[in-house]
């Protein structure tokens, strides 16, 4: 099904406006699965049509809808599980020397979809109840997007998802079979937290030991790449660590981290950073 230039120059228009990420011709081919659903709700029987009743606002919420669907989940249990048990044997093991007067650790999940990789660091606490035994952790998961993060706060996968990276040991040890679905035990639930954020906006209260941005800085520009940067840095203290994607960096992107030398993968706040790059929009904490 065809779309024309100018029906893609909205709905980009609209992605990159509510969330800073950008419609890129690799996505382009993704519009019409995406929303063919709305086509069949709004009996709109083409995607120009469609896009036409979101400039019309005849239908409040179908703005919201298309970019709900334009929205990429993918993720899953243990994504780059060789960065997973590099971070809890280098970054980890320091944080734990580091905060070992006060035994409190703060994580945050940013941009988790619908919840993998936030219960994915609270089975990593878990599975370690000696070395984390009387610790104070607090796990976020962040999503701009509502519907992820309902589906995260319920934690029920699919069979598909749950067999994605998911050990068969912790699938039995850490989920209860529903019917066709499983869901994360009341333990593993209570172990994490959830709420909707736009990494856009102000970073949540306080600061965060560990901070994993995985797989979303790819989808913004430079710009926004580098405002997003800055958000994050206000949000860590200089000996936290910043955890990216397997296909990110933050070279040429930002001068806000270097390399985490000691810990392959992880990246740490430059502790002589310009005072001019509180432009990016990094709140004074």
């Amino acid at each position: 099904m065809e779309i024309s230039d100018g029906a893609v120059r909205i709905l980009a228009g609209l992605l990159t406006a509510r969330t800073g990420q950008q419609l890129s011709v690799g996505r382009r081919w993704r519009i019409e699965a995406a929303l063919r659903p709305l086509m069949a709700e709004h009996a709109a029987p083409s995607l120009d049509l469609l896009v036409g009743k979101i400039v019309s606002g005849e239908h409040p919420r179908l703005a919201d809808e298309a970019i709900e669907a334009l929205l990429n989940h993918e993720t899953f249990f243990y994504r780059d599980i060789a960065a997973f048990r590099q971070l809890e044997a280098q970054g980890l093991m320091r944080l734990h020397a580091a905060r070992a007067a006060t035994k409190r650790l703060r994580v945050w999940s940013a941009g988790c979809s619908t919840g993998q990789e936030t219960y994915t660091l609270a089975m990593m606490f878990a599975d370690r109840p000696d070395r984390w035994a009387g610790w104070t952790i607090d796990i976020l998961g962040t999503d701009l997007s509502p519907v992820a993060v309902a589906r995260a706060r319920a934690g029920r996968y699919s069979q598909f998802e749950i067999q994605r990276g998911l050990p068969v040991t912790q699938m039995l040890r850490r989920f209860d079979q529903q019917g066709d679905e499983w869901q994360a035990s009341s333990g593993l639930r209570d172990a994490a937290r959830f709420r909707v954020h736009n990494l856009l906006g102000v970073p949540p209260v306080g600061l965060f030991d560990v901070v994993l941005c995985r797989n979303v800085l790819l989808y913004f520009s430079a710009d926004v790449r580098g405002l997003v940067f800055g958000r994050i840095a206000s949000a860590m203290p200089d000996d936290g660590l910043l955890m990216l994607g397997a296909g990110e960096t933050v070279i040429g992107h930002t001068d806000r981290f270097v390399s985490d030398y000691e810990c392959r993968g992880c990246y740490r706040k430059r502790i002589d950073e310009p005072r001019s790059n509180a432009i990016h929009g990094a709140d004074p904490r």
